[in-house]
């Protein structure tokens, strides 16, 4: 893999593996009279993927280079990898016009590794020495825990709407951390667009009245933004207020979730 926009000349940055584990066949089940009780079935065997993410930029120097290495690799080394991957992921969902192919994230891995190996040994995702990152632990309040839960049962029982800003929100916000940043302000520029009409008309519009009205101040930023992004990169500024922006959408709508929660002072 070249960097995106780097053409064929340019060095490889990582090598991509990918491969299919094959799951361990079902063992064949005796036969059983008329008369007993169906069992419940076991569940169907599943076959898993596994991606090996390779940097092609930075060898390591010697056994004492990996190892140090090694010992200082962790989550952000992980994030990094991750990246690496969905960018191949969404390039071929693109290919393939496949709307339903999913990106990878942290919670989707069932195991994650960091490790180094030679040549041989890394092409077919295999190392000389890893070690396995264990998913860091996130402490949350119980009402936080049971929030997401009550508006689901909400939004399922017809009580609450959901909203077509917080899907464009959701897609901006995915592109923005995956690099995407011309998607992400075109995005942006929608999700800001529907925010202020979706919440303008909400029952809770007074108690969201200060922070729909720091959202319409972005709008000639974001559409300043969402059209540099037809022509080409954004300069600093404008990733900022697309960054800034979508920020503040987030909040709206968390706010709009949890009843029109006051705006807070703004910094």
């Amino acid at each position: 893999m070249r960097p995106a926009g780097g053409g064929s000349d340019a060095p490889a940055t990582h090598v991509l593996v990918l491969a299919t584990l094959d799951a361990q066949p079902r063992r064949a089940r005796l036969g059983r009279t008329r008369r007993e009780a169906s069992p419940e079935p076991p569940p169907t065997p599943v076959s898993t993927g596994r991606a090996t993410v390779i940097s092609a930029a930075t060898p390591l120097a010697s056994p004492a280079a990996a190892r140090r290495w090694l010992a200082d690799a962790g989550e952000s080394q992980l994030t990094a990898d991750l990246s690496v991957l969905n960018r191949a992921l969404h390039a071929f969902a693109l290919i393939a016009a496949d709307p339903y192919l999913p990106q990878v994230g942290r919670g989707h891995l069932l195991v994650a590794r960091v490790g180094y190996g030679d040549g041989e040994e890394v092409a077919y995702g295999r190392w000389s020495e890893a070690r396995e990152l264990l998913a860091p632990r996130t402490s949350q309040r119980r009402a936080q825990v049971l929030q997401p839960q009550a508006r689901l049962a909400a939004v399922m029982g017809g009580r609450e709407p959901l909203l077509a800003g917080e899907t464009l929100a959701l897609r901006a916000r995915a592109d923005l951390e995956a690099g995407r940043i011309r998607e992400a302000a075109l995005q942006v520029w929608v999700a800001l667009d529907a925010t202020l009409a979706e919440l303008g008309g909400d029952p809770a519009a007074d108690a969201l009245a200060e922070r729909l009205e720091e959202l319409s101040e972005q709008r000639d930023a974001v559409a300043d933004a969402a059209q540099a992004a037809l022509a080409g990169e954004l300069d600093q500024p404008r990733r900022t207020a697309v960054e800034f922006t979508l920020d503040r959408i987030e909040a709206a709508l968390r706010a709009r979730a949890l009843g029109g929660a006051s705006a807070p002072p703004r910094s």
